[in-house]
């Protein structure tokens, strides 16, 4: 059986994801992509009022940590939101991990399709 202490958990992969979700602007971010799909970052600077470089900032920690994508066309670049990975954040499989049940095959089910990506 895995534990925690071996470190086998798939939990590493999820600190950077909550990371970046832990902050209200990106999380205000990640919402206006999803209402608009691929947006370009010149329209989503004069949407949020904030300069490019501090929306770079968000931009690049959402980028690393896999919820939005990015799209360069010509000297512009383009976001949008990561539909899979943040569907999978938000997952029956990854809230298994976490939930209460004498079942066990409930859990192992879920750490098996986790570890199976």
């Amino acid at each position: 059986m895995e534990t925690v202490k071996e470190g086998k958990h798939p939990f590493k992969q999820y600190e950077q994801k909550f990371k970046a979700l832990a902050d209200q602007k990106r999380l205000e971010i990640m919402y206006e992509l999803c209402q608009r799909g691929q947006t370009c970052v010149c329209d989503l600077t004069e949407f949020f009022g904030m300069s490019q470089s501090k929306l770079s900032y968000h931009l690049k920690i959402l980028l690393e940590a896999n919820l939005i994508t990015k799209e360069t066309k010509g000297t512009w670049s383009y976001y949008d939101l990561n539909d899979k990975e943040v569907s999978h954040l938000l997952s029956e499989e990854l809230c298994c991990l976490f939930r209460k049940d004498t079942s066990k095959s409930k859990a192992a089910h879920a750490r098996n399709l986790l570890h199976s990506k």
